[in-house]
């Protein structure tokens, strides 16, 4: 990739990666819940996922996930199911005194985070289309034109998910009141719970 290609693809990538959605909602709810330090984990997963995600499409595989509708079809179905299992997590996990009586939540971790990204059939499309606009033709090794591919939009998804992640750490300090916290986890679970609408569409 030329520069003037390497930084199109980066200001893509950070528009992609900090825009609202699944894995920035996981990733406040995660800093909220767990803080900042034991959240790490959740961020590189996330961000590995979607590297090599972006890897692998470059690679070819993207293309072919896209050519077989019943490959998308059942990366609908159990994306959809993973995000309702995360969401009924984040908003049945206890609160205040609950809180203080169970051992801390268990964050989700990086395998985990991993994971969302691979089972979400926008992911797949968003990399396909980062593949087709940005990714220059020819060359002749296309294993180092897919991991420079990768590695740049793995450089623009780290401090854009970390944002989110500072933010929901952030909240831990508003969320001290059983109450609030009630809400918070009810309110993160249903912003999740609703990513899969536009996952099913």
């Amino acid at each position: 990739m030329t520069p003037e290609q390497s930084l199109a693809f980066f200001l893509f990538s950070v528009v992609a990666a900090i825009t609202p959605g699944p894995s920035n909602v996981l990733l406040v709810a995660t800093g909220a819940q767990a803080g900042f330090w034991r959240g790490l984990p959740c961020l590189f997963g996330i961000s590995a996922g979607m590297g090599s995600m972006m890897f692998l499409a470059a690679y070819g595989l993207g293309s072919m996930v896209l050519a077989h509708p019943q490959v998308l079809q059942g990366l609908r179905i159990m994306g959809a199911a993973f995000l309702l299992w995360l969401a009924w997590k984040i908003a049945t996990a206890p609160a205040g005194e609950s809180a203080a009586v169970s051992p801390p939540p268990q964050p989700v971790g990086f395998l985990g985070a991993a994971a969302l990204q691979w089972v979400n059939p926008k992911a797949w499309l968003v990399s396909a289309g980062a593949v087709a606009t940005y990714l220059p033709g020819g060359g002749d090794d296309a294993i180092l034109r897919s991991a420079v591919f990768a590695l740049v939009f793995v450089a623009a998804a780290l401090p854009s998910g970390l944002l989110w992640l500072v933010f929901g750490a952030a909240a831990q300090r508003l969320l001290r009141d059983p109450r609030r916290q009630r809400i918070f986890n009810i309110a993160m679970g249903l912003a999740l719970a609703g990513s899969v609408a536009m996952i099913l569409r």
